[in-house]
């Protein structure tokens, strides 16, 4: 008789990888129910709940029955013609096959053509042009049992476990020795309930029960009895002491974390770091969140470094005041709850200590020599082997910094781009970048203030790695626009110049967010740069002979890059396309006011068919020479032509004038009045006339309107779109 129940298994193990272990549990859930779904043990593939805490993964199914339904099978054996001789004998291959089906098939053959009716069968199907024989079957369905040993066996291979460790674990079997079990950590205990019944599997040598085992130091009991399986999270957190669901131990931190910076008050607030709260939400099975303080005088150290020391390192979650400073304060997330947390607090406090102290020597350390000093440091630095020292890069960086400037024709820049170009990397070659990568940038803006070169020179000098990920503000000053651009342009060039191109989903050098952070800047600071002649001055920086010309794929690299910003940004595909191909449109910085000019005219009753009669105006001038734009009245015979003509005369000037202007979404729908006459040009008009010059004419009347139509975007591309 089958039953359903819902289902529990748990792998309890020695301490996990904390950076892995959602994903750990989130794969081991889902494989496991995929495979019980494909074994029909279960109905809904969504409907199960994983856990995961630094000593355990598990899964909770619902609705699993306890045996699977019987499932029909159909077999195609061979053509009939192939099957049976010209008496109507079975042949050999029919035999041999047969009894590769197995004793029932060849039972059936021997009574064929009579006791065919059965769920198991032989029966003849035309597929094409042949009959071919069938052997019909029904497969039993698995039970609980087997269907979820070969699921757990599969849910523990697939895990994406990030370095595999091997360990000798005694057999548990009549002939005493030892064998080795390769999984992420040691495991120590298997559970497997389907409600209130034990499944008997096995697993890295391991045989399932009903028991695991709690906190290390707080659990009510061990072992912990788990009666149900529906009781498991309740139970772990009642007498293991363990909060056994990654998301529901996250929200709890996230919990304390606000009610401890509540009961501190002074808008004081945890510093914001998602990867952070996963991470030590992995490494505790019972938060108990403590508020901790270290000596006032560390404040005088960057609080970047002080925050980053203290997460890295300790995982602790530093405390900001209103304003957005380091407090002296930081929380602690334990995982022991004492009734006295006093000897807890003090042990971090003391742990801390040290690590701050660092921060300061390397700090106080780096203060004793300038930026400037370190500058002939870098060309003791290999870049790349292909590419130079990081002093090569730097001068190549300077020489575009120094164009670009030249190209927004701010001579005032120059001075300030030309220093913060040359110190930009020095703050590579301080203890503490050395100590800490994470902050390059950041400490040469510190180091650049503590020498006395100006806010403008220093905030470039951090700036300048911006945009560092998808979202991340840009330069705040146009200096570190400047430098940033020329750094990431560099970088571009170089890698295209040696073949060092992203492929996949591999991009070792980050080109991609490269190119997208030079888009960003193009287009959201509205630069007058065109993106060819950015690539032109990257590759003028590199000395001749060093780079392959790679001018071109860079160019579509950057246009790809844009494309995909402006679709992620709302455009449709249609949209973007049409305005990155209009006519003439030499820089970027005009983008946005473009594409929401194509999107009100695509929004206009009339946009279809002036897109497609655009399409159809260019596929005409593609199969001809070049044609002066110039219409004679003279030659304008037919009235439909007339009057394009004169509807032209009309709405060309207004639109001209509003183009100018940059008001393009009403230079489009000033067009807009131009459908009706076109559309009964092309009704009405033979465009290819036999005498030449009218043929010229109508000709040249079609491509003064389609200067016209395609100055803010290439309305062709619009055709069609939903």
């Amino acid at each position: 008789m089958i039953s359903r129940e819902n289902l529990l298994v748990e792998l309890l193990v020695e301490e996990l990888p904390p950076k892995a272990l959602e994903t750990l549990g989130n794969a081991f859930g889902r494989t496991l129910v995929q495979e019980l779904h494909s074994r029909g043990l279960v109905v809904d593939a969504t409907a199960y709940t994983t856990f995961a805490s630094p000593r355990r993964l598990a899964v909770h199914v619902r609705d699993v029955a306890s045996v699977a339904p019987d499932v029909p099978e159909s077999k195609k054996l061979m053509p009939v013609k192939v099957a049976f001789d010209a008496q109507g004998k079975p042949t050999v291959a029919l035999t041999k096959k047969a009894q590769a089906m197995g004793p029932r098939c060849v039972a059936l053959l021997q009574t064929w053509p009579d006791g065919q009716d059965g769920a198991d069968r032989l029966f003849v199907q035309r597929d094409g042009k042949d009959e071919f024989l069938y052997y019909a079957s029904v497969l039993p369905g698995a039970d609980i049992r087997a269907g979820l040993q070969r699921a757990l066996q599969a849910a523990i291979e697939r895990l994406p476990i990030p370095k595999v460790m091997t360990y000798q674990l005694q057999d548990n079997c009549d002939l005493p020795g030892w064998s080795s079990v390769s999984f992420v950590r040691p495991a120590h205990g298997v559970v497997a309930l389907h409600g209130a019944t034990v499944v008997p599997v096995q697993a890295l040598g391991l045989h399932s029960g009903n028991t695991t085992i709690g906190h290390r130091f707080e659990a009510a009991r061990n072992p912990v009895v788990i009666a149900h399986a529906d009781a498991y999270a309740e139970t772990m957190q009642r007498d293991g002491a363990v909060i056994a669901g990654f998301a529901a131990r996250r929200a709890e931190i996230v919990r304390q974390l606000g009610a401890a910076c509540e009961r501190l008050g002074g808008g004081v607030y945890a510093v914001d770091d998602a990867a952070l709260l996963d991470e030590v939400t992995a490494l505790v099975e019972r938060p108990n969140v403590l508020v901790c303080t270290f000596d006032k005088q560390f404040l005088e150290v960057p609080q970047e470094c002080l925050i980053l020391t203290m997460k890295a390192n300790q995982k602790y979650f530093p405390l900001l005041d209103a304003s957005h400073r380091l407090t002296n304060r930081f929380l602690v997330v334990s995982n022991i709850s004492p009734s006295d947390t006093r000897a807890v607090i003090g042990g971090n406090e003391r742990v801390v200590r040290p690590r701050l102290a660092d921060a300061r020597f390397f700090f106080d350390q780096d203060r004793k020599r300038s930026l400037m000093s370190r500058v002939e440091g870098l060309s003791r630095v290999v870049y790349h082997n292909k590419l130079g020292s990081q002093g090569e890069r730097m001068q190549r960086v300077r020489s575009i910094a120094g164009a670009l400037a030249g190209d927004l024709g701010d001579r005032a820049l120059l001075a300030d781009v030309d220093t913060a170009a040359q110190l930009a990397k020095t703050d590579l070659l301080t203890d503490m970048v050395g100590e800490f990568p994470e902050l390059q940038g950041v400490m040469g803006g510190y180091y650049a203030r503590h020498d006395g070169l100006g806010d403008g020179v220093a905030m470039a000098i951090e700036d300048h790695y911006r945009p560092r990920f998808a979202g991340d503000a840009l330069p705040r000053t146009t200096v570190g626009l400047v430098l940033a651009l020329a750094d990431k342009l560099e970088t571009l060039v170089g890698m295209f110049g040696i073949g060092n191109l992203p492929t996949g989903d591999k991009d070792p050098f980050a080109l991609r967010r490269h190119a997208l952070g030079v888009v960003r800047m193009l287009v959201e600071r509205a630069l007058p740069l065109a993106p060819a002649r950015l690539v032109e001055m990257g590759f003028a920086a590199f000395p001749s002979g060093m780079l392959n010309d790679a001018a071109e794929p860079l160019d579509q690299f950057l246009v790809e890059r844009l494309k995909g910003y402006l679709r992620d940004g709302g455009h449709t595909g249609a949209e973007v396309d049409a305005v990155i191909h209009a006519q003439g449109m030499s820089h970027w910085a005009e983008l946005p006011m473009r594409l929401s000019a194509v999107r009100a005219f695509a929004a206009l009753p009339e946009a279809p068919a002036l897109a497609a009669a655009n399409k159809r105006i260019g596929n005409i001038l593609k199969k001809v020479p070049p044609v002066d734009p110039h219409v004679s009245e003279v030659l304008l015979r037919e009235p439909a032509e007339q009057a394009l003509h004169a509807a032209m005369m009309r709405c060309a000037p207004q639109s001209d004038a509003q183009f100018a202007a940059k008001d393009y979404t009403a230079s489009l729908q000033t067009l807009a009045a131009l459908r009706a006459p076109v559309d009964a040009f092309f009704e009405q008009v033979m465009v290819n006339a036999s005498e030449l010059d009218l043929r010229l004419n109508r000709l040249g009347l079609l491509q003064a309107l389609h200067n016209a139509m395609n100055r803010v975007a290439d309305l062709s591309r619009l055709d069609g779109q939903g």
